[in-house]
């Protein structure tokens, strides 16, 4: 598994005491259709000592939509060893809601063609509160990605979206930077 760097770095943020949050890995078509992708995810988080829970994998909706069911069996193994689940880019891809409700997965990861032309275009606002409410009757959690601007970050927390990313709060950083900015941050919640 190639993101066993990410596991490492997590575990080791964590060892320094910084925020202990999952680490998402986006994971290709071809990766989890391996027969033994789960037998490579516990190698690596075995290998690199990061508990289950603080592994994210992301996979997007053509992963479910080709070979659903045996897309469903790995996902439930993945789950069953603790592993978080969540699906990028939602709402991009041909999904199929009767799909969704059988994954055991734990977040949808809006996508950020529906976040940019909030909060003046009615169709991505209607979108995003459709997302938004269809995840919370599902218990499901939601991160609207591409959030880029003081007015999109409130039109999604007015509507409850659980989490955001994007530019609007930092730029891609260094591992190094990025313990920083973590570190600067935790310090003025204190």
């Amino acid at each position: 598994m190639g993101a066993a760097r990410g596991l490492r770095q997590n575990r080791a943020w964590q060892d320094a005491g910084l925020l202990a949050v999952p680490v998402g890995v986006n994971v290709s078509a071809l990766q989890f259709r391996q027969p033994d992708f789960p037998q490579q995810v516990a190698a690596a988080l075995r290998d690199t000592g990061l508990a289950a829970e603080f592994l994210e994998l992301e996979i997007t909706e053509s992963v479910i939509m080709h070979g659903a069911e045996a897309a469903i069996a790995t996902v439930r193994r993945l789950k069953g060893m603790g592993v978080k689940m969540s699906i990028d880019d939602f709402g991009t891809g041909y999904s199929s809601l009767n799909y969704l409700k059988q994954f055991p997965i734990d977040r949808l990861k809006l996508d950020q063609s529906f976040v940019r032309g909030l909060p003046g275009n009615p169709d991505d606002l209607a979108i995003s509160s459709a997302v938004l409410a269809m995840a919370k009757a599902m218990n499901l959690k939601v991160i609207a990605e591409g959030v880029e601007s003081e007015e999109q970050m409130d039109a999604l927390f007015s509507r409850q979206c659980d989490e955001l990313q994007g530019y609007y709060f930092a730029r891609p950083l260094p591992a190094d930077d990025l313990a920083r900015f973590i570190a600067g941050r935790v310090a003025t919640l204190a």
